[in-house]
C-alpha cells in the first residue's frame, strides 16, 4: 500500500475511533450492548494493526507514563480482592483496550494529525446530532427511546429516552450521545479544537467559524452547569497561558502569584455564593443528588480505604454494591458523579494518588509545551503556535469535568486523558517555523 493510501487509512481509523469512544452512548443507543462489544474489539484490534504497520521509531515501552502503567497494574491486579471479581475482569479488560487505542494514536499520529482527526470525529459528532434532534422533532414527533430497548410498562425513567423532542422547545437536547451534559461538553471540545484550528489557520476561516457557531449552538441547547462552569476555568487557563506566552520564563512570578492567589480566594467565595450561582446555573443546592451520591459512596469507601473494592471504571448496575447504592428517576446511577470520589472508591488512596500523578503530571507537561517557546536547539527562536494551547485547554476541561462527572475514566474520556498522557511525554516536536502548520484539503494531502 502505498504512502498516501496508508495515511488515508490511518487518518479514517483514528476519526472513527475519536468519535466511537466519544459517541460510545450514541452507539449502543443504535445497535445495542452486544453488538457494541464487537465493534469495540475491532477497532481496538485495528488500531493495533496501524501500530504494527507504521512501527513509530520514537517507541520505547519505558517512556511510556510510568503512573499509567501503574494505575493499569493496579486496575488489574485489583481483581484479587475485588467483591465483585466477573465485573472487575471486565473493567480492567475495557481499560486496557481504551489504552492500546491510546497508545497507537499517541505514536502514529503527528500533532496537526492528532488535531485534525479530533476535530473531524467532534463535527461528524455535533452535526449528526443537531440532525438526530431535527428528525426526532419533525419526523417522530415524541420521545425516542434507544432502538434496541422496547417501551417498559408504566412511566418511562427520564434516563432511558435517547431523544426527549425537545429541539423547538429550546432544549435541553441529548443528540446522538443521549444525554445534554455529554453533548454539552463535546459542543465545549468543538470549541476548543476549532478555535485552535481558525487561530492556526490550518483550516479556511468560513467553515472553521462555521463550526464554531455549530459548538455554540450546541452548548447553548444543552445548557449544562458543569460544561458552563468548565469553559469558564478554560478561558481562564487560555488568559494566564498567553500572559504567560507575553512575559517569558524568567518573569512569571507574578502570574504564579496571580492564579495563586485567584484559586485560594475563588475557594471561600465560591462556597458563600454557591446557592445563587447554582440557581442561575438551573442547579438545586444538592447539586441535582450529586451530594447524596458523594456520601453513599464515601461510606463505602471507608470501608476499604488502602485498595479499595476493585476496578470497574463504568458502574455494573446489575451486582451489589452498585444495584442499590443510589437510585435517580427509578434507576440505578451509573457512577459516582465525580471521578476521583470513583478513583478512591475502587482503588483506594494508592489509586487515587497514582490517578492524581497521572492527571498532575499530564497537566505540568500540557501547560509547559503552551507556555514555552518551540526550540530544536538552545537558542533558536521559533514562533509560538495555537495547536501548543490544544493538550492544556483539554486537560482543564477533563478536570473540571471530573469534580462531578466520572467520564474521564471510561471511554471517549480515557482516551483523551491517556493519549495526552502519553504524546506530551514522548512527542516534543516544534511546530513548523512558520507557527502552525496549514493543512490542506484531505483530498490532496491526507492528513499532513
Amino acid at each position: 500500500m502505498s504512502d498516501a493510501k496508508t495515511r488515508l487509512a490511518i487518518s479514517a481509523l483514528a476519526i472513527t475511533t475519536f468519535a466511537y469512544a466519544l459517541g460510545g452512548n450514541g452507539v449502543r443507543n443504535l445497535i445495542g450492548w452486544p453488538a457494541y462489544v464487537v465493534l469495540t474489539v475491532i477497532i481496538v484490534a485495528l488500531n493495533a494493526v496501524a501500530f504494527l504497520i507504521v512501527r513509530p521509531e520514537r517507541f520505547r515501552w519505558y517512556r511510556l507514563p510510568k503512573s499509567l502503567i501503574l494505575f493499569l497494574l493496579l486496575a488489574t491486579a485489583s481483581i484479587a480482592w475485588s467483591a465483585y471479581r466477573a465485573e472487575t475482569i471486565l473493567g480492567a479488560t475495557a481499560q486496557i483496550l481504551t489504552t492500546i487505542a491510546a497508545i497507537s494514536i499517541a505514536f502514529v499520529l503527528t500533532w496537526p494529525e492528532l488535531i485534525r482527526a479530533l476535530g473531524t470525529s467532534l463535527r461528524y459528532l455535533l452535526g449528526l446530532s443537531l440532525l438526530f434532534e431535527l428528525y426526532v422533532s419533525v419526523v417522530v414527533g415524541e420521545k425516542l427511546l434507544p432502538l434496541w430497548m422496547e417501551r417498559p410498562e408504566g412511566k418511562v425513567s427520564p434516563l432511558l429516552w435517547w431523544s426527549r423532542d425537545l429541539l423547538f422547545s429550546g432544549g435541553p437536547i441529548q443528540g446522538l450521545v443521549g444525554s445534554s451534559v455529554l453533548l454539552g461538553f463535546l459542543a465545549l471540545l468543538g470549541l476548543i479544537v476549532f478555535g485552535i484550528q481558525v487561530a492556526g489557520r490550518s483550516i479556511r476561516l468560513v467553515p472553521g467559524v462555521f463550526w464554531l457557531c455549530v459548538s455554540a449552538l450546541t452548548l447553548a441547547l444543552t445548557r449544562p452547569a458543569t460544561v458552563i462552569i468548565a469553559l469558564v476555568v478554560v478561558l481562564v487557563a487560555l488568559a494566564f497561558a498567553l500572559w504567560a506566552r507575553t512575559v517569558g520564563p524568567e518573569a512569571r512570578r507574578p502570574l504564579y502569584l496571580t492564579f495563586g492567589g485567584i484559586a485560594i480566594l475563588s475557594v471561600p467565595l465560591v462556597w458563600l455564593l454557591r446557592t445563587p450561582l447554582l440557581g442561575l446555573l438551573g442547579k438545586s443546592s444538592d447539586l441535582t443528588g450529586r451530594i447524596d451520591i458523594w456520601e453513599a459512596v464515601t461510606q463505602l469507601a471507608e470501608q476499604r480505604p488502602a485498595f479499595g473494592w476493585g476496578w470497574v471504571s463504568y458502574w455494573p448496575t446489575w451486582v451489589e454494591p452498585f444495584k442499590s447504592l443510589y437510585t435517580r428517576n427509578g434507576l440505578p446511577v451509573p457512577h459516582a458523579h465525580n471521578a476521583w470520589l470513583d478513583v478512591w472508591f475502587q482503588l483506594g488512596i494508592v489509586g487515587l494518588v497514582i490517578f492524581a500523578l497521572l492527571v498532575g503530571l499530564t497537566l505540568w507537561r500540557s501547560w509547559f509545551r503552551a507556555v514555552d517557546r518551540p526550540q530544536r536547539y538552545p537558542g533558536e527562536v521559533l514562533p509560538y503556535a495555537a495547536s501548543t494551547l490544544l493538550p492544556l485547554l483539554i486537560m482543564v476541561a477533563l478536570i473540571v469535568q471530573s469534580l462531578s462527572e466520572s467520564r474521564i475514566l471510561s471511554e471517549g474520556g480515557w482516551l483523551l486523558l491517556t493519549v495526552l498522557a502519553i504524546k506530551t511525554k514522548t512527542d516534543f516536536a516544534v511546530p513548523s517555523t512558520s507557527g502552525d502548520e496549514p493543512i490542506p484539503a484531505w483530498r490532496d494531502v491526507p492528513l499532513r
